[in-house]
C-alpha cells in the first residue's frame, strides 16, 4: 500500500499545502518518512490525515470560481466505529465550503471497504450542497464497497460513478464531465 500515492499530474497546478484557503494548507509531507497506516499497513505519506484513523485523503485540485473540489482517498471507510463521514464534514468539507465549494468529486477507487453508521452527515452535505445547486460524486468505487453504500442507500446523497479514465483529464475537463452527466441524469 505504500506504493499508492495520491494522482500528482495535477500538482503543478494546485497543491493544497500552498493553497492559503486549503484545511491543509501549510502542511509539510516527507518523502520517505512512512507513519500512517491502513490495516497495519504504511501508506505513503503524500496522504493527509483528517482525523480518522483508517481512511485518509488528498485534496488533488480545487477551483474555487468554478465551486468544485477534486478529492482522492485510500482506506476504509468507516462510519460505524470510526464516524469518518463526521470527521471528513467537519475538518474538511466544512473548511471548503466556507470557501463556496458546492461540487465534490470523491476519487474513490482506493476505499477497500465502507462501513456504514448514520446518514445524519450525508444528509446534511446533500442539503447543504443542493441548496446551491450543487452535488457530490464518488468516482470509481470499488464493487464490495459501493454494495455497502448502496445497501444503506447512501447513493441518494453521494452519486456513484464510474469514470475509469478520469486520469487522462485535465481538472476543469473532469468537472465539466461528471456535471454533464448528472445534468443529463436529470433532463
Amino acid at each position: 500500500m505504500h506504493y499508492l500515492e495520491p494522482f500528482f499530474n495535477w500538482r503543478h497546478i494546485y497543491n493544497s499545502e500552498e493553497d492559503k484557503l486549503s484545511p491543509f494548507f501549510g502542511v509539510v509531507h516527507s518523502e520517505f518518512e512512512f507513519s500512517q497506516t491502513v490495516y497495519n499497513y504504511y501508506i505513503h505519506p503524500q496522504w493527509d490525515d483528517f482525523g480518522s484513523n483508517t481512511l485518509y485523503l488528498r485534496i488533488i485540485y480545487v477551483d474555487y470560481e468554478l465551486h468544485f473540489a477534486v478529492i482522492e482517498m485510500i482506506g476504509e471507510w468507516n462510519d460505524a466505529i470510526e464516524n469518518d463521514i463526521m470527521q471528513l464534514k467537519r475538518e474538511v468539507i466544512d473548511k471548503l465550503s466556507e470557501q463556496a465549494i458546492t461540487k465534490f468529486v470523491l476519487i474513490a477507487e482506493n476505499i477497500l471497504n465502507f462501513h456504514s453508521g448514520d446518514k445524519d452527515y450525508y444528509e446534511e452535505w446533500f442539503e447543504n450542497v443542493t441548496d446551491e445547486n450543487g452535488w457530490i460524486v464518488a468516482v470509481n468505487m470499488p464493487e464490495q464497497s459501493q454494495y455497502d453504500f448502496k445497501k444503506r442507500k447512501l447513493n441518494y446523497y453521494i452519486e456513484l460513478m464510474d469514470l475509469p479514465e478520469w486520469r487522462t483529464f485535465k481538472p476543469y475537463h473532469l468537472y465539466k464531465k461528471i456535471d454533464d452527466m448528472l445534468m443529463r441524469r436529470l433532463d
